[in-house]
């Protein structure tokens, strides 16, 4: 076997395979009574064959077809009953994307069809992104990864970083390939990046509120499916993401990669049926064990994914294999990451995840960062993770920004966090992951600019995002024209960042923040995809940048 073969005994069991005899495609449904693979013309537009699928008795749908090609689109129907108050949505009117695809021919959009009962939305094809048959490139080595611990992680939100970037082609702003454009990669190396970590590339829908508010998720925390990358980002699929990587490893910069693993974009009850809903809703989620038809939601996004059940738990590690095998990427860093090791009485340390990530061949040696909660009951798991993990530190960016502000009390607390935050990881080498700001909150900027946050352009009333930023405004709240403010609030970043960079364990800038990047004091931005969120690339503070 050539070494850039794919190992049989590592090859997924699901999804859309080339084989010898054609194209195996596999799905995974314990309580569907039959399940279609849906073959549409080269538009996408109609569909042109439907073939039953053959179940094997163990919960498998499989069917071998001849004669295809790359570029084939496809989807799925499931049939079997709908019963929402038992948690059963087959709906054959609804059509479905593999959950293991790796490309599809457009981004997803929300609409009120897919949210119909069974009998009302009428057939849903021209609503539902097509799978697009693909046939993966040669696996590079994966080889070791980049040591990220102890250096400088730069997040990036991929489609916002370069939107505005003046050096780079208007074809590519916005998408994978910028980032390996010679004017970002000098830019990650003027600043000693070891390592980027993408927010989420996984092709993502907005929430089902925005689009009536003309609003956008600028972020990506609302995936559908998690190998397919994002056509905005990645036109070319897998190809794109691969390039970057290869660039970014040529400079000596690792790529670390957000996923978004404890949710789904379809939601609540009340949300769309798109993909997994539709297949096995009672297998993918978690449900109230006393009333089936309710989705727990430990995330706040609607629905939570079912992380010990050993057919999600496949899935996750194959998206990650796939993301290793095909383009190289170094490490993961998990949003939410206390699902992935909920059960039904709470955070096991035990979790099938965990130990699926010890024992995987092409896992072992990635690097593995966690954010160590999520909103549900004994969601605050810092420090807790298995030793393999990096974690994100809410309470090093709370503490160092309280002392900055110049809250009483807080000297004792800055050294322990400039130490490695020992009280929380031991002594023995800092798992943590020290930032002061990032994505999910105000920018460097507006902490010092703003006393509290102002998201009323997310169209919530102000209500959403965090309360307590820890934030103050050097007199006077937002942008200022007076000379003494802003050098009152150059004077606190400065300090901020300096403190940052001299704290003893691994270092987490955002895209940025090293030039002044201001939100308007928005702490919520993730609704924003527009000049809000977009860098502005000619009017940073190149003087702040330098130092």
């Amino acid at each position: 076997m050539s070494k850039n073969m794919m190992d049989p005994a590592t090859a997924p069991r699901f999804g859309a395979v080339f084989v010898d005899e054609g194209v195996r495609f596999s799905v995974w449904s314990s309580s569907a009574e039959r399940l279609w693979l849906c073959l549409f013309d080269r538009d996408g537009k109609r569909e042109i064959e439907r073939i039953p699928m053959q179940p094997d008795g163990s919960g498998m749908f499989h069917r071998v077809i001849a004669g295809l090609d790359a570029g084939q689109r496809y989807g799925l129907r499931a049939e079997g009953p709908h019963d929402p108050d038992c948690g059963l949505y087959f709906d054959p009117d609804k059509l479905l994307v593999d959950p293991y695809a790796v490309r599809i021919d457009r981004a997803y959009r929300h609409d009120t069809r897919l949210t119909l009962p069974r009998g009302q939305s009428g057939d849903t094809a021209d609503l539902v992104p097509k799978a697009i048959l693909t046939r993966l490139p040669e696996p590079p080595e994966p080889g070791v990864a980049i040591n990220c611990r102890g250096g400088l992680i730069y997040e990036i939100p991929v489609r916002g970083f370069t939107r505005l970037h003046p050096a780079i082609p208007e074809v590519q702003r916005g998408t994978l390939a910028a980032l390996a454009h010679p004017a970002t990669i000098e830019h990650l190396q003027g600043l000693n990046v070891a390592a980027v970590e993408l927010m989420p590339i996984a092709a993502w829908i907005d929430e089902r509120h925005l689009p009536s508010m003309g609003l956008h998720n600028a972020w990506g925390y609302n995936p559908l499916t998690f190998m397919t990358l994002d056509p905005r980002l990645a036109p070319h699929g897998i190809q794109d993401l691969r390039l970057a990587v290869e660039a970014l490893h040529e400079a000596g910069i690792g790529v670390i990669l957000d996923v978004v693993f404890n949710h789904t974009g379809e939601s609540d009850a009340h949300g769309a049926t798109l993909s997994m809903r539709g297949l096995d809703n009672t297998v993918y989620y978690r449900r109230d064990p006393g009333v089936p038809g309710t989705l727990i939601n430990d995330t706040g996004c609607g629905n939570t994914l079912a992380c010990d059940h050993p057919v999600v738990v496949e899935m996750m590690r194959d998206a990650m294999r796939h993301f290793v095998r095909h383009a190289g990427v170094d490490g993961f860093r998990f949003d939410l990451a206390t699902i992935l090791a909920r059960r039904a009485d709470g955070f096991d340390r035990g979790a099938p995840f965990f130990s699926m990530l010890e024992s995987d061949p092409i896992l072992s040696n990635r690097e593995l960062i966690a954010e160590p909660w999520d909103i549900g009951p004994g969601g605050y798991q810092l420090g807790q993770f298995p030793e393999r993990f990096l974690e994100w530190s809410d309470r090093y960016r709370d503490d160092v920004r309280s002392f900055w502000r110049g809250d009483s009390g807080k000297t004792g607390m800055l050294a322990t966090r400039l130490a490695g935050s020992t009280d929380i990881f031991g002594v023995a080498r800092s798992r943590s992951v020290n930032f002061i700001a990032a994505h999910d909150g105000m920018t460097m900027h507006d902490i010092v600019s703003y006393a509290s946050k102002h998201n009323q352009a997310n169209g919530e009333g102000n209500r959403d995002g965090h309360d307590e930023n820890y934030s103050w405004n050097n007199g006077i709240e937002g942008a200022s024209d007076q000379l003494q403010v802003q050098k009152a609030r150059r004077r606190d970043t400065k300090a901020l960042l300096a403190t940052l960079f001299a704290s003893h364990g691994t270092l987490l800038l955002t895209a940025g923040d090293e030039f002044g990047r201001s939100q308007s004091g928005n702490n919520n931005a993730y609704a924003q995809d527009n000049t809000l969120t977009w860098l502005d690339w000619s009017s940073r503070d190149l003087e702040l940048e330098n130092y």
